[in-house]
């Protein structure tokens, strides 16, 4: 198939529309391909997301991944994924005996979406540097940790993802405790007094003197439970899909749950005990939608995991998992 080009014509406007010409009389190739094959025209968004799945795929084969690491209620039980109603200031999720229960701040709100980063990200810095005083140079190595864009729009992103963190109540227990321990309370954190000092206009700042690190403290409750059960994911694979809140929960979640698998094993989708009131997803009416949206989270798991065993089970109530890991070590060998 031979594609129309502005040589089909003396008047490169002529096939084009209005079209904006290069010098010498022809159409630009983008133009063209938008106007003919929109379908085979890919966003800049997908591929920046091809370009990552390729590095994931590349640095786990040759066992060099970025190692991060998860903590423990995130990881069993995930943040919601979309933006709560307004007025909503209770999230609870549940996975087996264990219970999440996030209470938003009212000036703030329950942190959602990509805000999922942010403990993540700390949780890393506190087992990369043990301590739970953790300090960084800039906000611009928090964003270009997760393939954000450099920028003031991204910054005030990054801002509203911490004051709805550290502005939360979070719980984390089981049933058979009496009272929830308490993992996360705001009143331990002053985050945004220091949140002012980490963006620069001046692009060639990359970094601020010593004197001026970012500081956070996290309670001794996370931070002994971020000590206490680290989990092992992969750093690059979580830049791959920050814009995936769901299928990032997936893949952590099945990161760890594949890994502590003593075999092949069955985990339910619905019900109190099934996938969808483990993930932060929002609970779907309709069984059908939820295996659908699980089919496409599964589709983005595996092209960055192509050995993931997951698989949705032949009557479409349960996720079959084997063990496996995720993550990799320098000489082929599992880690969690």
């Amino acid at each position: 198939m031979r594609l129309p080009t502005s040589l089909d014509s003396p008047t490169p406007e002529s096939r084009c529309g209005n079209r904006p010409a290069v010098p010498g009389g022809f159409i630009r190739g983008g133009e063209v391909l938008k106007q003919h094959f929109s379908d085979l025209v890919a966003s800049k968004q997908k591929l920046r997301r091809a370009d990552a799945i390729a590095c994931v795929r590349l640095r786990r084969q040759e066992a060099n991944q970025n190692l991060g690491f998860a903590s423990r209620p995130f990881v069993l039980c995930g943040l919601p994924v979309k933006r709560p109603r307004s007025g909503q200031l209770l999230h609870e999720r549940r996975n087996g005996h264990f219970l999440l229960q996030v209470t938003g701040h009212p000036s703030f709100g329950l942190p959602w979406g990509q805000d999922r980063l942010v403990p993540l990200f700390l949780a890393t810095l506190a087992i990369r540097q043990q301590s739970r005083v953790i300090r960084f140079r800039s906000a611009a190595e928090m964003l270009d940790t997760f393939g954000m864009q450099q920028g003031g729009t991204q910054y005030r992103r990054l801002v509203t993802a911490f004051q709805r963190i550290f502005g939360a109540t979070i719980f984390f227990g089981t049933d058979t405790q009496r009272e929830k321990a308490m993992v996360v309370h705001r009143a331990r954190f002053s985050f945004m007094s220091e949140a002012r000092i980490w963006y620069s206009r001046n692009s060639d700042q990359e970094t601020l003197p010593c004197e001026f690190q970012n500081e956070i403290v996290l309670s001794e409750e996370f931070f002994s439970e971020i000590l206490a059960h680290p989990i092992p994911t992969d750093m690059e694979a979580a830049k791959a899909l920050s814009c995936s809140p769901a299928a990032l929960d997936l893949f952590t979640w099945l990161s760890y749950r594949c890994f502590v698998a003593k075999g092949r094993e069955r985990v339910p989708l619905f019900g109190n005990a099934g996938l969808v009131s483990q993930l932060g997803s929002a609970d779907y009416s309709r069984p059908r939608k939820f295996r659908e949206r699980l089919d496409g989270w599964l589709d983005l798991v595996r092209a960055l995991w192509p050995e993931c065993p997951a698989k949705i089970d032949e009557n479409g109530t349960g996720l079959w998992v084997d063990r496996a890991s995720a993550v990799l070590t320098a000489g082929g060998t599992h880690v969690c």
